[in-house]
């Protein structure tokens, strides 16, 4: 494979002899995870670590064209019927695959959530957003690959973004990947029920695997392996090192260059896998001397909704801390529920997901907490990617709590392109490094993005009502002081 050639031998080689000790699958110390912070555990003076209150301020810059937009979109999203009609037709292969629905989905959804169909469009928004003093997070938005074939394509499509986030402003760009893209979907789903079954069974051998990294905890959802699963084949097998050369090679392509590259996590039956890689990655490029001497290069992702999230963040960064590895962590929220949901329900077992929005928030923020005092001690790097508003104001004012310079690229935070932009400004107008993700390619293979995205924003109470309302504020704004201007 071409683009194996770019991998450095140092990290074949740590990928190779990564063998660490099986105790370190274990939790270690038993220092527990902080309680959650609340707003009634806040000064005054820190609850008002973001401002959201002056809405010229906020929007200063932002053309009322763009603003009028951006609401009529976010308000077409919170009609339910219409985001169920939408999201059904996008299901269909008859209506997604036709160009009819291919233009209405690029003329709607697609316009306001994608910076459009190729890297250098999406450079252009990175530009424009970075002269405004925010990033962009390139996402070649690709995932769900079938063959070898596929995933070598799409490793060439990563290289590519990251070539591209090389020839950006220094410090403007980061790349995120999904490992579904890396790696055919069947073998992910395979080797994750070996290492789940690994996890119920500690003597359980497998030859393939590289290291002893935690990747599952008692809380996970291990019943999704419930009977042993058939080794990998030989074939198999060299198809797992494949994948891995292709991980390696965009690795190394970031590491050349200092971009730090993002692992998205995704749903269930194929995570245990996806973080498997994603440590493997951590492994090569993540020790003394890569990636530069401040920040880490791989970046895994930890899903604040599902009931383990807390328990293998724990045992992650203490292996990490013991290994010397320096950890990088985005974490979210979650964007699977429905998936998830749908698969438990199938199998007549619990729900992988909190049963709470509150136990999500509070295990968001209690994520959040823990990684900011290991990002104080120099130990980790994190990036808080999330839209809601109460955790954005927890984490912004715990940071200055705790001492975190804003200028500290190991913090970053980071919101969806088309959401949360009120909160991406407030928090850039408080002086913290915020990035937008990008999603950029055919209109075709972002449908399962658009799909979730839709569903995040369906219902007058979703994600974006906070936004719409301070659009709705600034645009009214806007109109007064015009007729006043004009009286």
């Amino acid at each position: 494979m071409a683009i194996a050639s770019r991998v450095s031998k140092r990290a074949l080689s740590t990928f190779a002899a990564a063998k660490l000790p099986e105790a370190v699958a274990a939790a270690g110390e038993a220092e527990p995870l902080p309680p959650p912070v609340t707003p009634a555990s806040l000064s005054s003076s820190e609850r008002r670590a973001l401002q959201f209150e002056d809405t010229g301020r906020l929007f200063a810059g932002e053309p009322t064209s763009a603003l009028v937009r951006t609401l009529a979109a976010l308000q077409a999203l919170s009609v339910g019927p219409l985001v169920d009609a939408a999201t059904a037709a996008l299901r269909s292969p008859a209506v997604a695959g036709s160009a009819l629905g291919r233009a209405a989905a690029r003329a709607t959804a697609y316009k306001h959530f994608c910076a459009g169909e190729t890297a250098g469009e999406a450079a252009a928004v990175v530009r424009r957003l970075w002269s405004g003093g925010m990033g962009g997070i390139l996402d070649y938005g690709i995932e769900d690959a079938e063959d070898g074939h596929a995933c070598d394509r799409n490793a060439a499509g990563f290289v590519a973004a990251v070539d591209v986030a090389a020839s950006l402003p220094p410090g403007s760009a980061s790349v995120c990947i999904k490992i579904t893209a890396l790696c055919p979907i069947a073998l992910l789903e395979k080797t994750s029920d070996l290492l789940r079954w690994q996890k119920k069974h500690p003597s359980f051998n497998l030859p393939w695997k590289a290291h002893s990294f935690p990747i599952l905890s008692d809380s996970s959802p291990l019943y999704l392996t419930s009977s042993e699963p058939p080794a990998l084949t030989a074939e198999e097998e060299r198809e797992l090192a494949l994948a891995h050369e292709r991980l390696l090679s965009v690795c190394a392509a970031c590491a050349e260059h200092g971009i730090p590259l993002l692992v998205d996590a995704e749903y269930a039956t194929v995570q245990p896998a996806i973080d498997y890689f994603t440590l493997v990655g951590a492994l090569a490029f993540n020790g003394d001397g890569e990636g530069g001497a401040d920040r880490p290069i791989v970046h895994g992702t930890v899903q604040a909704y599902l009931r383990d999230a807390r328990d293998r963040l724990e045992a992650m960064v203490r292996a990490a801390e013991r290994e010397r590895v320096r950890l990088g962590l985005k974490v979210v929220r979650g964007a699977y529920l429905a998936r998830e949901t749908r698969l438990a329900a199938s199998l007549g077992v619990p729900s992988p997901i909190h049963g709470s929005i509150q136990d999500t928030h509070d295990c968001y923020n209690g994520c959040a907490a823990f990684l900011l005092d290991r990002v104080r001690r120099g130990s980790a790097s994190v990036m808080l990617a999330t839209h809601n508003v109460e955790s954005g104001q927890l984490a912004a004012a715990h940071a200055q709590e705790l001492g975190i310079p804003k200028g500290d690229r190991n913090l970053q935070f980071a919101q969806l392109m088309g959401m949360a932009d009120g909160l991406s400004l407030s928090l850039r107008n408080a002086g913290f490094q915020v990035s937008k993700y990008l999603p950029y390619g055919p209109v075709e293979q972002i449908i399962p993005y658009l799909i979730r995205r839709a569903e995040e924003n369906r219902g007058l109470l979703s994600a974006s009502s906070f936004d719409r309302q301070l659009l709705r504020k600034e645009l009214a704004r806007r109109v007064k002081a015009a007729v006043v201007g004009r009286e």
